[in-house]
């Protein structure tokens, strides 16, 4: 397909493709001529994961640079691919050692994954994944102001994302190969972010309607 077909297939206008090709979001199409060039279908689904990062989660270029560079790193396999890619994505503030509370959220979270029997562990705080690292901060933050946050409060949030990471990754093996599972991993990852959000608090309307409706 040409440029403007692949602007009307994508929604993504013309001007921004010939950004995204300039800045390496996207791989250059297959010249015809001195002016035009073609692009196929894996151009039109890079744009929908491109648009899913920047235009839908907010994600600054150069994150979503190195988003794609993990996702295009063949001496990984899927599991890694995704896992890099993931990492690369904007998280939370990590921890502040100055903080006394950081090292209660460390215990906390290292003791609640051994309750969950998670394999994770960071060989150092260097190498530590950031979702770990915004974990700890969480936890610290929490007990810092003095709400719940021990193992017992927060394993029903693990076992329950344990349930929905089954649901995310059924989702993802829909996808035919193993480019497109891991690309549509990393898109799912930003663009139901907002979903769970969103159920959650309405799961909290329905149960509080419950239990305190009309008192």
């Amino acid at each position: 397909m040409r440029l403007a077909e692949l602007s009307a297939r994508s929604g993504v206008s013309t001007a921004t493709i010939k950004y995204y090709l300039r800045e390496g979001l996207l791989h250059p199409g297959r010249r015809v001529t001195a002016t035009q060039a073609e692009y196929d279908e894996g151009h039109l689904r890079r744009l929908r994961l491109v648009r899913a990062l920047i235009q839908v989660g907010g994600i600054p270029v150069a994150s979503a640079r190195e988003v794609l560079a993990a996702l295009q790193d063949g001496d990984l396999d899927r599991n890694e691919r995704l896992g890099s890619a993931v990492w690369a994505l904007p998280h939370g503030p990590a921890p502040d050692d100055d903080d006394p509370a950081t090292e209660v959220g460390r215990r906390t979270a290292d003791a609640l994954l051994d309750r969950l029997d998670w394999s994770y562990r960071p060989a150092s705080e260097a190498s530590a994944a950031p979702a770990y690292g915004m974990l700890v901060t969480a936890i610290a933050t929490l007990s810092r102001l003095g709400y719940p946050c021990s193992v017992r409060d927060l394993e029903p949030y693990g076992r329950a994302v344990e349930r929905m990471a089954v649901t995310d990754l059924d989702l993802v093996e829909r996808y035919g190969t193993p480019e497109e599972q891991v690309e549509a991993a990393v898109a799912l990852t930003v663009l139901y972010e907002p979903v769970l959000l969103s159920l959650r608090r309405l799961a909290q309307a329905e149960e509080s309607g419950r239990r305190f409706g009309g008192k």
